[in-house]
């Protein structure tokens, strides 16, 4: 189920939850790999077989008193700009909704049964689990549950994120068709949200 020969760190978990986790990385990190709706996972407390998946909702680049007071001076040399982004330790907060886990070669969409421990990896998601993890939609009302994260644009950016682990664009519009679906089904005493999901994951 999980292949380790291409890992991609995307940081370290800070605090975690059933519901959820919150890890760190340093600013000069960040990348694509830190997209909104990115699939990353983590391995759940006291058990490294067992790996949480969850989706990036939130990116947050923090500030300091420094910062503070370089972004008020009126005319601040390049170098001194270049030197805060790429040598401080600018301190980036990535949160991420647990949308389920694998466990023994299995894929399961609901809560982990424990949440990750801090400092253990979180790792993006190949695009083989991306895609073995996106052959049912059941993790979808997870998400429109979740009254923390911005819910339609959370599953519309998921959806199109996954899509791009298939392989041609027949393969792709049939993945979209299904999410659509399978969203009609959990939405419709919701048109207008349903709605406003479809239009955004419309190619």
């Amino acid at each position: 189920m999980i292949d380790n020969s291409s890992e991609t760190i995307v940081g370290r978990v800070l605090r975690a939850s059933t519901r959820g986790f919150d890890c760190g990385a340093h600013s000069r990190n960040i990348g694509s790999h830190h997209d909104f709706g990115a699939f990353v996972r983590a391995p759940i407390a006291n058990d490294e077989r067992v790996q949480a998946i969850g989706l990036i909702y939130k990116v947050e680049i923090k500030d300091d008193q420094l910062i503070a007071e370089l972004v008020l001076g009126e005319a601040v040399p390049d170098a001194i700009l270049r030197d805060q982004r790429e040598n401080r330790m600018i301190p980036v907060e990535i949160k991420v909704l647990n949308v389920g886990y694998f466990s023994g070669g299995q894929v399961l969409h609901s809560m982990p049964p424990r949440p990750p421990m801090s400092l253990s990896d979180v790792l993006l998601c190949t695009p083989q689990e991306v895609y073995d993890f996106t052959q049912r939609h059941d993790f979808f009302r997870l998400i429109l549950g979740a009254s923390e994260v911005p819910g339609e644009d959370l599953i519309a950016a998921a959806i199109r994120y996954a899509a791009g682990v298939y392989a041609d664009a027949d393969e792709q519009r049939a993945f979209l068709v299904s999410c659509g679906r399978q969203l009609a089904r959990d939405l419709s005493g919701d048109l207008k949200r349903l709605a406003h999901i479809l239009a955004l994951i419309r190619p």
